[in-house]
């Protein structure tokens, strides 16, 4: 059988370290409109001042009713993304949330190319992704950050906030 379509494949052998991180914001209530529009433009800033081994962004619009954004990162590494995720704004961002998710919900889900997935949900009212099949546990412990979820190991760099802070 013939085909018309222009078929292409990818040669991923570069990027062993290959780290892909879906993320998405889903408005809860009506103040979350505001917050998604102020979480807007200042991920397009911290994206264009190219953060080192962020290899590509791509915005997502998973929903409208209630709305529902995100994107789709491809980091080359782990340790890059960590190291990125532990400094300003980043940083900032994620301490505000945490303490205060702004009528949002807010999820990422993070595949490796060497193998392994990592995942956490916060204030989301809806099973979404692993939580349609998998267990919701407690983020805490073990479950508290993305490289223990991941790897069962301490973080290289520190938390952007600390276990013990974010429930004192």
């Amino acid at each position: 059988m013939k085909t018309s379509v222009d078929r292409r494949a990818v040669d991923l052998s570069a990027y062993p370290d290959l780290v892909v991180i879906y993320l998405g914001m889903r408005v809860n209530s009506l103040r979350g409109l505001l917050t998604v529009a102020r979480f807007g433009p200042m991920i397009q800033k911290a994206v264009e001042e190219q953060p080192d081994g962020l290899l590509a962004h791509e915005q997502i619009l998973y929903g409208l009713f209630p709305p529902h954004v995100g994107m789709r990162q491809y980091w080359r590494d782990f340790d890059a993304l960590e190291t990125w995720s532990r400094q300003l704004p980043h940083q900032t961002w994620w301490q505000e949330f945490l303490r205060d998710s702004g009528g949002t919900g807010f999820w990422h889900e993070t595949y490796f190319m060497r193998g392994g997935m990592e995942a956490i949900f916060d204030d989301m009212k809806i099973p979404l992704g692993f939580t349609q099949f998998a267990e919701p546990q407690p983020a805490r412990g073990p479950m508290f950050s993305s490289r223990k979820r991941l790897m069962k190991e301490e973080s290289r760099t520190a938390s952007v906030i600390s276990e013990e802070e974010l429930y004192r």
